[in-house]
């Protein structure tokens, strides 16, 4: 294509990158033309070139580079999308422009340069550029370096960085090229301009003759500060301002110039290391003999320290080292060297030095004592050093400590060293708490012997009242005489504070103007205050962006009137004492002469004619005329406060208490009173009155002095009575009047008097008032008391857990000093009322106990030693419990035990340090960054739990320290540095839970971005997401703008993915906690713009109806803007008019309908045309294709709003498809399977609002989708259906139940078998919720749908139910068991074959739910019935869809849910259900108009009462069973038991009572039999309930439960006394019945209760009752078992629990004579075999207490003793009893007492004949009784069998039969007991029932009739054993179904009952409630499948026509019910 013609065809973007250069040349200048005509910056036409300007500007042609320069500068200046090619194209420039000869070409590159800087690209190019000065071309250099001056002098040092400009000066310097220099020479003079002497310090080692000439310029540079002349594209308001000032001229000047960054010097150094540079013998030689090594090894490390910036390093020993020089060497120069050292250590490290500051100030102050100046100069140099390191704070404890020191040199350098503290302080570094005690010191100087001690303390004080200003110095001043003072303010005037130099280009406010000056008056004083204060917030935080919170705060009030009022508090508190004559005088001017006269009348009458007349006066006189000190100085006068009368006093107290209340009360005018008042605060008559004086005053002169004043003078006075009612009052003040100020020392001291008193109501007050003390100060309050007797200090914890939770009442009076005080720094008083009662406590010093030696173990090399040091520290904490923060060399030795190799030591470490917060308070803070920092490391641990304790430990310093010092420096962003996959998780979450909850930060925060982007992209998962979810903290105070321009200094592809995480990151901004509430004015002001920003923000993030409101609102979108710190830019670029274009185009319909285009997408996935919808977790192409698909068929600004990366946008997607949902049915249906496929993409969005709503939609999308009768087709169901199970495993209960609701509905439009295998699917999952809701949802489905739904076959899906019986977790297990107990239900004991194998274990669970859930599950829930019916039916017609938009959504679908809550949720109450009211039924009756239930009863139902044809029994008997399970009181016995184990009290006495009574009476006592199991059960629940839940629960009342627990041991004791009843009780329930009035005996919560001992007494006697009359088997066998568990620990029990459970024993091996015969041996001796398995001999031995092994040796012996050697033949139970160690035992034990009882060869003579001839008999036996029950198990001869049987037993009586029955199962033992009775009533002539009906009942045999349960679960009659049952039975079924149809049993049906069967007793009626027979029968069940197991080799399954008989049954009572219906129509 060489032809000129060719190529002119081509398009634009193909000519520029043709290989012809005329062709790029004229594809370059077509292209600028085109970027020219384009107006619309977003146009997609930008986009296309974006990877062609890098060749624009890399052009090989000159000519043509001219062109492409052209045109990229046009493309940079206007396209959107010109930022994303900065990187490269500036690196092109820097290397293929700026080496070009041509002029212009260069000019276009620093232009280009330049434009980026515009665009906001202003690191990125300057990284280029600067890459450019290490260029070997020259001429790049210079054009680089040029370029770099340009954009300094252009956009100024807010935008260009200097740090990295002056590194590179001395480089350029020292060039050989001279264009380079002279250009390096502009560059530093352009620079100087912005930072001024900051350069000065990097330059210092150029060439001298270069830095003169550079002086020479600098000189000549103007003064005034430089100005910004070119602007970002986000600076345009600027821009605007600029041109304005340049319009009006250059002389106007607005303060912009005060905006200048101010660099430090030190930022721009480079830092030096100097530890490495040491030299190698330095340590040895510091510690040398002779002075000279010493001095060469101090002199090698002064050079290194010279140096102005040093490298962060480990400097501990280097500190060390030179502390121990300063302070214990004896040559003062060294000691004066070592200080210069230490000095330039401290300016070199700054900030970094902090950790060692509290280490070497005390060595440095107490070393003042010294004389020489030299060493004197060393060491304030040092200190001085030192304190610009850290704050006057951390170092005020040291220095106070010296403020006593004997010498006077120390205390002088101390003041002085506070002096000049102070002058580099602002107000807002001295808060109060600071302020007091250091004032409070330098006050005790003032008047120090010493001269130069004085005028030391002057200064500082002086100094200190010159920064913070009168009115907060003024309190600290108060006993200062007026020379002192005027001393102090005349050092005030002197001074000159050294802040207004170092900031002041920063601030015009820190000038020494108006703040700085303090006139001597008062008046004047407070007015330059107020001006101050007035300017002060304006400038005041541009001083220091990060410096603490309260540098925002004035110094002073807001306004003038607050400064006013201070100053009249301040001038009244402390008054000149008045003669008598004086106030006589004064007082006469506002009382009447009268009034006066009449004051000491003899009369009393006059006296209170004359007070009446003094409260009037006092009334109408104005509050400024009113001489308090004079009114009350009358008062005073005699009589005074001894006045007789009590009308007279009352008057008096009265006008006390109003004088203070309406005049300028001082303290002076209250000490005339309050002596008088405290007298008569424990007056009956008065005292009321004394109290609200006194409350006045305190009013008035403040709490803290007014309560401290009178409680002195009432302890002086030593009257109780007073003492008991000031306290009284005091307590009444604080609330009323708040805690600040309080100076609760002195009221301890007198509290403590007050405990210790002799009368009774002064020790009550005194703990009333601790009470109300510990609302205020918490649990430390409770450490003043720790030493006082257990029995006080009992009462005093009792009061406090009263207080325990409540908060401090607010307080109702306002005090005079306080409304002053309260418009200071709010944020001030916090800290100080939050330290104060920290401050209080008593510290001890523990650095004594720190010696060399506990140092050296903590550092040794043997781990054991390492550990004995750390058990020694922590002794020393728990004996110390509060410390001092000197602690010695301990940081150092501890931050290296916190790398211990050994894991348990790094744990120990980290409790100490626990320990080490709580002891030490707020004062740990100045150990943060030596040992606080060190246990974020510990986060990269690889153990859990040392990570969890590393996490409290730092929580716990957190918690006293404040969040400021861990975040201040680049600590934070090291840790965060290391790619440690711990500690970046641990770390992150931590910050994520803390920044949240500050109001502000350090700046240093942002030294963790470039590492939390990082951590975005790490390989580990949990990493980046808590890396994303601490994306919003962070920006919450660094701001959006900030974050993604650090975002810029990434690599393209890591920026993309960041920036769109910041993006993400910026909807969910948390917003700012809220300041505290404040007085001030300008508080007020900013309240509304706060709250606004609150409402905003909540507006972006609440839910979706809120989301329309905030866009359409420009107001709220703003202030959401400013929450969140959008960038003005940002905000910019979103125009109105799009919106307003959007909104019109959404009025079409939302979906398109394309035929056959779902079908399509069905063969597509098939064919693998594309992605098939199956992922974990969605990525990139799968939403990309989603994308793809959509776009035909949904409405592009539906499709903009769906696939938005913010959740906003989302929601308002779900609102459109809502309210398009019912109009645009078949387009929904049309486009299902991509709605349902987007839907599953949200499923794994983390905003809940989100899913919330998705979940809304989808229950309206499948109500609509049944309606019209669809059904999911395959391909939708699999997209779909996984994804909404794995959310059903959601930790937020409200998802998982919408979940499961979705799941049911979608059976209506998705066959149930294949929704059973998603199902399935989900048991795979590992979240534990998402398995147990799975298994309830499998459950139901089988419930509903029978075991058909099972897939692939029954079997195999429910051994899969099954396996998850074993599941760790409990919820599963209880799934799996409910399952499968539902399938029990339908299939019954088939359900067993179909599982497969179980472990025992499990089987026995299986089965015990079995049993429990019979009773449940007897009669079948309506409620399961109408679940049925919602499933297999069509959809509810009543269910809703939205009409009108989202705003009817919430409540339709509220509507919605209603209508199909049946069929989602269960049932709570635990009632019965024939005792429910089934109002869901009832409801639908009145729906489809049937009659109401009241109709019905007057109706004479005569049809029910005829006679029923029943077949008669003539070819079976009655069930032998029948009169056990039948009784007419069974189920309200039932009810009642269950009400026992109730989790209401009252509920639970009331049911006791009931059953008490019912036992109390003998003939009605049997009633309970039968359910002693029940009952005890119930009983023993009740008891668990109360120990773990009713005793734990403080708001109950103690004597309910007292009551309730009465109750149960009374039964309990009723009940046991009823032999009979009592032997019914079995062996389980008597264990757990055991287990649980043993653990009631061993509760030491008892102890606390008045009746505790007589309770555990009652339980003694119960168990007593217990152990003799229970049966002796089950209690014994029990006991042995209950001894088994409680060794092993399983129930988590306490030695003194398995003692007790051994007494039992033994009171029942004193029993066993008289037992003996009748308990089963065999089972006894089982029990101590399972004992002796599972503790053998030798594990017996192990234990500590021998008790357990001589118990089972005394049980043994004893049953030796008792039968001798026929113990023996009661081994049978046990299985391989030959290996058993219990045969053993016995041989031996038996073989030592025959050898015992003598003639031993007569004996075993004889003992041979018998044992041969007791074999022979034993034999024949066997023989015989085989015969017979070889005839009981064949069919045809069973009855024969059992007649033999039953002569055999009578001819033998002794014959044991047992080892026979044994073998076989329960079930056909009960089966021949049966058969025996039976025959004994036909021997003896009782019995009434002919011999071929019983022939006939006894020829089937139980395996003929296998149970089949009916669907409604009402027992056949074919289901009873194969037996037919009497007419009973059929009324009894009769009953049951009238009650499900709501009609009533009356009387007349029970006078209809049959006679009783000839079986059963007469007392008991026959027949039972259908629970009680379900119940018993499920029990049989398992019987004979255990019989059917045996007897099924013998005899083949045999068809018996039950099935046939129970399904006609079943036909004739439906018939019945139909006629009940058509009555009730």
């Amino acid at each position: 294509m060489g032809d000129e013609s060719e190529w002119m065809k081509l398009p634009i973007d193909q000519k520029c990158e043709h290989k012809v250069w005329k062709a790029r040349l004229n594809g370059y200048e077509e292209v600028a033309k085109l970027f020219q005509k384009i107006q619309d910056e977003k146009s997609p036409e930008w986009s296309k070139y974006l990877g062609l300007i890098k060749k624009f500007v890399t052009e090989s042609n000159a000519i043509a580079q001219l062109k492409g320069l052209e045109a990229a500068l046009v493309y940079i200046e206007n396209a959107h999308v010109a930022g994303r090619t900065t990187g490269e194209v500036a690196s092109g420039v820097v290397n293929k422009v700026f080496n070009q000869p041509k002029a212009r070409a260069k000019e276009l590159g620093v232009e280009i340069c330049l434009m980026y800087i515009e665009i906001e690209k202003a690191e990125p190019v300057q990284e280029e550029l600067l890459k450019g000065l290490d260029n070997k071309n020259p001429k790049i250099v210079v054009a680089c370096t040029e370029t770099i001056r340009k954009a300094l002098g252009e956009f100024g040092s807010k935008i260009v960085q200097l740090k990295p400009i002056v590194k590179a000066l001395p480089k350029l310097f020292e060039s050989r090229e001279k264009a380079v220099r002279d250009e390096a020479k502009l560059l530093a003079v352009e620079v100087y301009k912005w930072i001024r002497d900051a350069l000065r310090p990097p330059l210092q080692n150029i060439n001298s003759l270069q830095l003169k000439e550079l002086e020479e310029e600098w000189v000549k540079l103007p003064t005034s500060a430089p100005r910004q002349t070119r602007f970002l594209r986000s600076q345009q308001d600027l821009k605007t301002k600029f041109e304005q000032h340049q319009a009006a001229g250059d002389d106007e000047e607005d303060g912009e110039e005060a905006e200048v960054p101010v660099v430090d010097a030190y930022d721009l150094l480079e830092p030096v290391e100097i530890l490495l540079k040491l030299p190698k013998d330095f340590y040895e030689k510091i510690e040398a003999k002779k002075w000279q090594e010493r001095k060469e090894a101090l002199e090698a490390l002064e050079v290194l320290v010279k140096n102005p910036k040093l490298e962060p390093g480990d400097y501990a020993d280097l500190v060390r080292a030179l502390k121990k020089v300063i302070g214990k060497d004896s040559n003062v120069l060294l000691v004066a060297l070592g200080a210069k050292c230490l000095a330039g250590l401290a300016s070199g490290l700054r900030k970094k030095f902090q950790s060692y500051a509290t280490h070497v100030v005390p060595t440095l102050l107490e070393k003042f004592k010294e004389k020489k100046p030299q060493v004197v100069q060393a060491l304030q140099e040092a200190i001085d050093a030192v304190f610009l390191t850290t704050t006057l704070q951390n170092l005020s404890e040291d220095v106070l400590a010296v403020m006593d020191n004997k010498n006077p040199s120390i205390k002088q350098q101390a003041s002085l060293f506070l002096a000049r503290s102070f002058r580099s302080c602002t107000p807002s570094m001295l808060p109060k708490s600071l302020l007091k005690p250091l004032c409070a010191a330098l006050l005790k100087q003032i008047n120090d012997s010493a001269a130069e001690v004085r005028d030391s303390a002057f200064e500082a004080l002086g100094t200190a009242l010159k920064v913070v200003g009168e009115r907060l110095m003024n309190p600290f001043l108060v006993d200062v005489d007026k020379l002192k003072l005027d001393k102090i303010k005349e050092c005030s005037d002197k001074v000159e504070l050294i802040l207004g130099k170092k900031s002041a280009g920063t601030s015009k406010v820190a000038k020494p103007g108006p703040q700085g000056k303090v006139v001597p008056s008062s008046s004047s004083g407070d007015k330059v205050d107020a001006h101050a204060t007035k300017t002060g917030p304006s400038k005041r935080p541009s001083t220091k962006p990060g410096g603490q919170p309260k540098k925002g705060k004035g110094p002073g009030p807001a306004s003038g009137p607050g400064g006013k009022g201070k100053k009249a508090t301040e001038i009244r508190e402390v008054e000149p004492e008045l003669s008598i004559e004086v106030c006589e005088e004064r007082a006469a001017a506002v009382l009447p002469a009268t009034c006066l006269q009449q004051l000491d009348s003899s009369n009393w009458k006059e006296r209170l004619a004359s007070m009446e007349e003094f409260q009037k006066g006092v009334e109408v006189t104005d509050k400024r005329a009113l001489p308090c000190q004079a009114l009350v100085r009358m008062l005073a006068k005699k009589p005074g406060w001894k006045e007789t009368n009590f009308q007279v006093m009352q008057m008096k107290l009265y006008i006390v208490a109003l004088v203070a209340q309406k005049g300028n009360f001082s303290r002076t005018s209250a000490e005339v009173v309050l002596d008088g008042l405290v007298d008569k605060t424990g007056d009956i008559k008065c005292g009321v009155k004394a109290k609200e004086a006194l409350t006045a005053i305190a009013e008035a002169c403040s709490l803290p002095w007014t309560a401290e004043q009178v409680v002195a003078m009432a302890f002086a006075q030593k009257n109780p009575k007073n003492q008991a009612e000031v306290l009284n009052w005091l307590a009444t003040a604080i609330k009323e009047c708040g805690f600040a100020g309080l100076n609760v020392k002195a009221f301890i001291s007198n509290v403590k008097i007050a405990l210790a008193a002799t009368n009774p109501a002064v020790r009550t007050s005194a703990i009333t008032l601790l009470g109300v003390m510990y609302l205020y100060m918490g649990a430390p309050l409770r450490m003043f008391f720790e030493d006082e007797k257990p029995a006080l200090l009992s009462q005093i914890d009792a009061e406090f857990e009263k207080m325990q939770g409540q908060a401090p009442p607010a307080p109702i009076r306002k005090l005079a000093k306080r409304d002053a005080d309260e418009e200071e720094a709010p944020e001030e008083q916090d800290e100080e009322e939050n330290g104060h009662v920290q401050d209080l406590l008593p510290r001890t010093d523990i650095s004594d106990k720190i010696t060399s030696e506990l140092v050296e173990k903590l550092g040794d090399k043997n781990w054991k030693i390492r550990k004995e040091g750390l058990d020694e520290l922590s002794t020393v904490l728990n004996e110390a419990k509060l410390i001092q923060s000197n602690i010695g060399e301990l940081p150092g030795v501890l931050k290296g035990r916190l790398n211990d190799s050994n894991k348990i030591l790094v744990q120990q470490t980290l409790t100490i340090l626990q320990q080490m917060a709580t002891a030490m308070g707020p004062n740990v803070k100045q150990h943060v960054k030596i040992l606080g920092i060190p246990i974020i490391t510990v986060f990269g641990d690889s153990k859990s739990n040392v990570r969890a304790a590393a996490l409290t430990t730092l929580n716990s310093w957190v918690e006293k320290t404040g969040m400021k010092e861990w975040l201040d420096g680049d600590d934070l962003s090291e840790e965060l540095k290391k790619e440690n996959p711990f500690l970046r998780q641990e770390l992150l979450g931590w910050l994520a839970e803390k920044l949240p909850t500050l109001r502000s930060t350090s700046p240093d925060l942002i030294l963790c971005l470039p590492h939390l982007y990082a951590c975005l992209e790490d390989r580990n998962g949990d990493v980046r997401k808590k890396a994303q979810d601490a994306l919003p903290t962070f920006m919450m105070h660094l701001g959006y703008e900030k974050m993604v321009k650090a975002a810029g200094k990434l690599k393209t592809t890591s920026k993309d993915q960041v920036v769109a995480a910041l993006e993400k990151a910026q909807a969910i901004v948390p917003a700012k906690p809220a300041a505290p509430a404040k007085t001030s004015s300008k508080s007020n002001a900013a309240r509304p713009s706060s709250t606004a920003a609150t409402r905003a923000h909540s507006a972006t993030t609440n839910d979706d109806t809120d989301a329309p409101a905030l866009k359409n609102d420009p107001k709220k979108n703003k202030a959401a803007g400013s929450t969140a710190k959008v960038k003005p830019g940002i905000g910019k670029k979103v125009p109105s008019k799009p919106n307003l274009k959007d909104d019109e185009d959404k009025s079409g319909p939302i979906f398109i309908i394309i035929p056959n285009a779902k079908e399509q997408r069905v063969k597509d996935e098939r064919a693998l045309k594309v992605l098939k919808w199956n992922f974990t977790t969605p990525r990139d192409e799968y939403t990309e294709q989603l994308k793809t698909q959509m776009s035909s068929c949904v409405a592009k600004w539906l499709q903009d709003e769906m696939f938005h990366p913010d959740f906003h946008h989302h929601i308002k997607a779900l609102t459109a498809f809502l309210e398009h949902l019912e109009s645009e049915t078949e387009g929904v249906i049309a486009c299902l399977d991509l709605i349902l496929k987007w839907l599953t993409l949200r499923f794994f969005d983390t905003n809940t609002t989100v899913l919330m709503k998705v979940l809304e939609y989808l229950k309206l999308i499948f109500t609509v989708l049944g309606k019209e009768d669809y059904h999911l087709t395959d391909n939708e169901a699999s997209s779909f259906i996984p994804y909404l199970i794995n959310k059903v495993g959601e930790p937020k209960d409200l998802i998982r139940k919408d979940v499961r609701s979705i799941l049911n509905m979608m059976c209506k439009v998705y066959p149930a078998s294949k929704m059973f295998n998603f199902v399935m699917e989900g048991l795979k999952s590992k979240n534990s919720k998402q398995r147990a809701e799975c298994l309830e949802e499998l459950g139901a489905l089988i419930e509903v749908y029978d075991l058909n739904v099972c897939q692939p076959t029954p079997a195999k899906a429910l051994k899969e139910i099954a396996s998850q019986i074993g599941d760790r977790d409990t919820s599963v297990r209880n799934a799996a068991l409910n399952t499968v107990v539902t399938v029990y239900n339908i299939c019954g004991e088939q359900v067993f074959k179909l599982i497969g194998n179980l472990s025992e274990k499990e089987l026995s669970m299986l089965e015990e739910r079995i049993k429990r859930s019979a009773k449940k599950s007897s009669v079948v829930s309506t409620k399961q019935v109408e679940e049925k019916m919602s499933r297999t039916q069509g959809i509810n017609p009543n269910a809703a869809v939205p009409r009108k938009g989202c705003e009817e959504v919430p409540s339709k679908l509220n509507q919605a849910r209603s209508n199909n809550s049946h069929s989602t949720s269960e049932s709570t109450t635990m009632i019965p259900r024939e005792f429910q009211l089934d109002l869901d039924e009832i409801e639908n009756d009145n729906n489809t108009g049937g009659c109401e239930l009241p109709d019905l009863v007057q109706h004479k139902l005569d049809e029910l009462y005829e006679p029923v044809s029943i077949p008669e029994p003539k070819n079976r008997s009655v069930s032998p069973h029948f009169d056990e399970i039948h009784g007419s009181t069974d189920s309200t016995i039932n009810f009642v038991v269950s009400q026992v184990a109730s989790g209401d009290i009252n509920t639970s006495i009331q049911a006791l009572a009931q059953i008490d009574e019912v036992l109390r009476q003998e003939d009605k006592a049997d009633t309970m039999s039968g359910h002693i199991d029940q009952f005890l059960i119930a009983t023993f629940m009740q008891l668990r309930l109360i120990y773990n839940t009713h005793m734990a629960d403080e708001k109950l009342n103690k004597a309910e439960i007292l009551k309730l627990y009465s109750c149960i041991i009374g039964n309990m004791i009723t009940l046991f006394q009823v032999e009979t009843l009592a032997k019914e009780a079995s062996m389980g329930v008597l264990k757990d019945l055991m287990h649980g009035l043993i653990l009631l005996m061993l509760d030491s919560r008892l102890d606390d209760l008045d009746e505790g001992p007589q309770l555990i007494r009652s339980v003694n006697l119960l168990m007593v009752k217990v152990l003799e009359k229970s049966d002796p088997t089950n209690i014994l066998s029990s006991l042995i078992v209950l001894l088994q568990d409680s060794l092993l620990a399983t129930t988590n029990n306490t030695p003194k629990f398995s003692e007790l459970v051994m007494k039992c024993l033994w009171r029942m091996i004193r029993l066993l004579p008289s037992i003996v015969n009748i308990i089963n041996v065999d089972r006894i001796l089982l029990d101590i075999h399972n004992f002796m398995r599972i503790f053998p001999r030798e594990r017996l031995k192990q234990m500590k207490c021998d008790l357990p092994t001589r118990t089972q040796k005394t049980l043994l012996h004893t049953l030796c003793k008792l039968l001798g050697p026929k113990i023996m033949d009661h081994l049978v139970l046990i299985e391989n009893k030959n290996e058993s160690e219990l045969e053993a035992y016995l041989r031996r034990v038996t073989k030592h007492s025959m050898a015992l009882s003598g003639g031993k060869i007569d004996s075993e003579t004889e003992k041979g004949v018998s044992t041969i001839e007791d074999k022979e008999s034993k034999a024949k036996i066997s023989e015989t009784l085989a015969e017979i029950f070889k005839k009981i198990g064949s069919k045809e001869n069973t009855r024969e069998g059992l007649a033999e049987l039953y002569e055999y037993r009578k001819k033998y009586s002794d014959a044991d039969i047992e080892p026979f029955l044994r073998k076989s199962s329960q079930f056909f033992q009960n089966y021949i007991e049966r058969g025996l009775r039976l025959v004994e009533n036909e021997k003896e002539g009782k019995g009434r029932i002919s011999s071929s009906s019983s022939s006939a009942g006894f020829s089937s045999p139980p395996d003929e009739s296998p149970y089949v349960a009916s669907s409604t679960s009402i027992p056949s009659a074919g289901s009873t054993n194969g037996e037919e049952v009497g007419p009973a039975v059929y009324l009894e079924r009769l009953k049951i179904l009238r009650q499900r149809c709501g009609l009533e049993n009356n009387s007349k049906l029970e006078e209809r009952q049959p006679a009783t069967s000839l079986l059963s007793k007469p007392t008991v009626p026959t027949v039972a409630s259908s629970s009680e027979l379900l119940h018993n029968k499920l029990a049989h069940l398992r019987d004979s499948r255990e019989y059917n197991q045996e007897q099924e080799s013998h005899h083949p399954p045999v068809q018996s026509n039950s099935n046939a008989t129970s399904a006609a049954n079943l036909d004739d009572l439906k018939k019945r019910l139909e006629r009940i219906k058509s009555s009730r129509k």
